[in-house]
This record gives structure tokens, C-alpha cells and sequence, in this order.
């Protein structure tokens, strides 16, 4: 099944009910706390943070998704869905995952060796069909580039093999070769605004985005996401000051002073402290390699060899990444309503055929297992994602419409539909902390209406209903 969108919202308010509007494949649920640098399975509590007076609750509300299709949170557990996975999915083998390393870095070489051997001027006379081929050698080289980063990432969540020494020393050597995990956290509208110099009230009334405009911001987020993501940690969380050890006072994404490559960062806390400084020595390594080919066969060599390849390689990243975690029936929650089981689900599964399954090593296709069960390595993972299917029901989401093009086509379509979160208008109490995508270009379910009242300090805006 594949999630639908719907037309232009022509007048669509908040009366839109699931059955009005075609359905998803799909079911709800929620992101990790922003306020979390490492959230956890093991570090987090799943119970109910005490009782509440029969007389002090808030009626149960409906909650709508972007398509306008009925929201509800899950109510299984993260040991119902460790339950349904065979017990043989858990388990991980060294040799395996040895083996799938070795075939993507023969691949990566037989590839080089291949096009500096034939594709020369001896056996290519025409530059423009020479030139043609390269390109395709550099596009090529990302796709295998990123199934080695895969594994890498695999060797992160120590779901490459039982040891964890080799588990760190493949991660070490696959992320150092490829210059470095990013995360996609929504914006609020209030951010949106912020960042694209909006008055925040006002946005309802605006024109919406042209098509030009859309591509525009994506092309600036392939290209560039990555590398702002490694030094300003563009699109990562930003609650730094909760950094439990004080490192993340005063620090804000976006000023250098929160990246992932210093040991003062507050992404990361003072025992792994080490850790940095060994990834920062495998990246200056790769660096000086690059630099002596660079003096030996000259800039475009190393060009067209790594550096665009690379590029190939962080575009596919940016893309897996944004799309796992960006879609019309996502919500996200607050660190209110937060926990393990709900966050999990807050992602989808799409397709990229075999390109995805084989190359990219199923990350595409088996993310939301990934989000519940890490250790899981790639190879079981599809029947890992059956088994959980029976568990989350409805909370399962997929889009696998068109395969591989269709996979392509949600880039644009989440950039024009998903712009910010923000929780359903006249939403209270607890459902005020779940928040859904919305959009100023007319899709699916219009924005909640603001309402501003003075204070103090100035003016205070606030979503209708959200104060009760």
C-alpha cells in the first residue's frame, strides 16, 4: 500500500474526517525527543509518569494528520514488538558482514580500475562521450560509496557482528574513508518564520511557494545539508542546554560552536570525548591521502575520482535520511507526550529497488524496524519488519507507490507538503503536544489559525484553544 496525497485543500478545516480523504498505508507516531542527545531504548522509561484526578483530565481529541486522516497513538510496548521478531534475526555474523564489506570496496575498485583502464582517449576518441562516461563513474561510485556507509552505520549500532572491537574498527575505517549519522528534526512554525523572515501570524495569508522556489531549497539542502549538518548541525536538535554536563550552555546550532567534530561540542559527553578525537585523526588521514594524489595526478583526477563521487554520496544520505523522517501522516511529539515506542514509529519505510535492497543494504526499505531495534542487522531485517507489522497495525508506515521514481518524487512532494510542525488548532492538554506537518502552499490540512494577546514583554502568539 502507499500513502495517497490529497489535491489542493480548497476551504479543507478542521471538520476533515479519514473517511473524507483517501487513506495512507500508513499509521502515526512520533520522533525522538528533541531534548535528547542520545535517546535510547535502554535509558528510557516507558511507564506512566503517575496518576491523574479523574476530575483534571482532558477529554479524549481527535487528532488529524496532514492527508486529514484520524491520528491515535499506539498503545503496544517496545517489549511487545522485541517479542514478535524471531529470535534468529538477532543474531549477527562477523564473516557476513566482513564479506559485504569486502564486495562494495571491490566494487568501488574494480569501477576505477575499469574506467582508467578503457574510458582514455586510446579506446574513447570522442571528449564529449568521454566525458559523458565519467559522470556516470562518478554517480555510480556514490551509489557504492553509500551501501560502504551503510555498513559503517551498521558497525555504529554494533549490528555488524558480535564484537564490538571489530564492529568499532570496520565503523572507524568506512566512516574515516568516507568523511563521516544525520537526523532530521522538524521545524516549528515559529522556526520556519524565523529562518524564512516571516511574520509569524501572517503566514496563512501569504502566497504560497512556486514550484521553482521548492526545488531551489532542495537543491541547497542536497548540496549543502551534509556538510552543514558535520560543522553547524543543521537539522540535528538544538536543545543544547539540557546537555547534562554543562556543555551546552550558550551553544546554538548554526555558529560552529555545535558540530561533530570537536570534543567540546555538547553533542557528546565527556567520556566519548576520546572517541572524537580518534574520528577526527581517521578524517585528517583520509585528507592527507587525498592531498598527496592531489599533487601527484593533479586537482581533477582527485575531482572526479572522490570529490564528486562524495558529493553523490552525501546527496543519497541527505535524501535517505530526509525521507525516513519526513512525510504528510508523520506527527512528532514533544518531550511532554515522548517516549520510546511512540517516537520509533514516527518514521517510514519506502522503496528503492534494488538499488535500495541490494546496494544500499535495505536502509531504505527497513527503517522503521531500524528506529525500534538497531541491533538488528540489515540481512534479517525484512523479516524482522514482517514480524513487527502484526504488532503495530495501523502505526506501520509505508510508501512504496512507484518504486524507485516514486521514491524520487516524495523528495519534492514532502519539501512542498512538509514544511513545519505544529499541533492541530483548537488541540489541548496532552494533544497539544503532538504536532503534524503543515504547509503555506495549499495541501491537505490548512495551518491552525494564531491568536495574538499582549504581555509584558511585548506581544505573545499562541495557537487558539492551545491555553486552556
Amino acid at each position: 500500500m502507499s500513502t495517497t496525497a490529497l489535491p489542493r485543500r480548497a476551504g479543507l478545516r478542521r471538520n476533515i474526517t479519514a473517511e473524507s480523504t483517501p487513506s495512507t498505508t500508513a499509521n502515526s507516531v512520533a520522533s525522538t525527543p528533541d531534548e535528547s542527545p542520545t535517546g535510547s531504548a535502554s535509558s528510557t522509561s516507558l511507564s506512566s509518569l503517575g496518576s491523574v484526578e479523574e476530575s483534571d483530565k482532558v477529554p479524549e481529541q481527535m487528532l488529524f494528520d496532514s492527508y486529514g486522516n484520524e491520528f491515535k497513538m499506539p498503545d503496544y510496548t517496545i517489549k511487545d514488538i522485541r517479542d514478535a521478531i524471531p529470535k534468529h534475526c538477532f543474531e549477527r555474523s562477523a564473516i557476513r558482514g566482513l564479506g559485504y564489506v569486502a564486495r562494495d570496496l571491490a566494487s568501488l575498485a574494480g569501477v576505477f580500475y575499469v574506467f582508467n583502464a578503457y574510458c582514455t582517449p586510446e579506446y574513447v576518441p570522442s571528449y564529449a562521450l568521454r566525458a559523458t562516461l565519467w559522470a556516470g563513474y562518478t554517480m555510480i561510485q556514490g551509489i557504492f560509496g553509500t551501501g560502504l556507509w551503510v555498513l559503517a552505520h551498521e558497525c555504529g549500532h554494533q549490528s555488524f557482528s558480535p564484537s564490538k572491537t571489530l564492529n568499532d574498527s570496520v565503523g572507524w575505517f568506512c566512516h574515516s574513508f568516507l568523511l563521516r549519522d544525520m537526523v532530521f528534526v522538524p521545524r516549528t512554525r515559529e522556526e520556519h518564520a524565523t529562518l524564512k523572515g516571516y511574520v509569524l501570524h501572517e503566514m496563512h495569508e501569504l502566497f504560497e511557494e512556486t514550484p521553482i522556489f521548492t526545488a531551489g531549497n532542495l537543491l541547497a539542502q542536497q548540496l549543502f545539508g551534509w556538510p552543514m549538518y558535520i560543522f553547524a548541525n543543521i537539522s540535528g536538535h538544538n536543545n543544547h542546554i539540557k546537555q547534562p554536563e554543562g556543555k551546552g550552555v550558550g551553544k546554538k546550532n548554526g555558529n560552529f560552536s555545535v558540530n561533530h567534530l570537536s570534543t567540546s561540542s555538547p553533542l557528546y559527553e565527556r567520556k566519548d570525548e576520546h572517541l572524537i578525537l580518534l574520528s577526527d585523526l581517521g578524517l585528517l588521514i583520509t585528507l592527507s591521502i587525498l592531498t598527496m594524489v592531489g599533487r601527484a595526478y593533479g586537482f581533477n583526477a582527485v575531482l572526479v575520482w572522490y570529490i564528486i563521487p562524495y558529493f553523490w554520496v552525501h546527496h543519497w544520505l541527505v535524501a535517505i535520511t530526509y525521507l525516513q523522517h519526513t512525510d504528510p501522516s508523520l506527527p512528532h511529539y514533544t518531550g511532554e507526550t515522548w517516549n520510546f515506542a511512540r517516537g520509533a514509529a514516527a518514521t517510514i519505510d519506502r522503496e528503492f529497488g534494488c538499488i535500495g535492497r541490494q546496494l544500499f543494504h535495505g536502509i531504505i526499505e527497513t527503517h522503521v524496524l531500524h528506529h525500534y531495534v538497531s541491533v538488528i542487522p540489515f540481512y534479517h531485517a525484512d523479516e524482522a519488519s514482517e514480524a513487527i507489522k502484526t504488532v503495530m497495525g495501523q502505526h506501520y508506515r509505508a510508501d512504496v507507490e512507484g518504486g524507485s521514481i516514486g521514491f524520487l518524487k516524495s523528495m519534492y512532494k514532502s519539501a512542498r507538503w512538509c514544511q513545519w510542525v505544529e499541533p492541530n488548532e483548537g488541540a489541548k492538554g496532552d494533544a497539544a503536544n503532538v504536532m503534524f506537518y503543515r504547509n503555506r502552499n495549499g495541501f491537505g490540512m490548512p495551518p491552525a489559525k494564531l491568536s495574538a494577546t499582549k504581555s509584558r514583554n511585548g506581544m505573545t502568539l499562541e495557537y487558539e484553544g492551545e491555553s486552556e
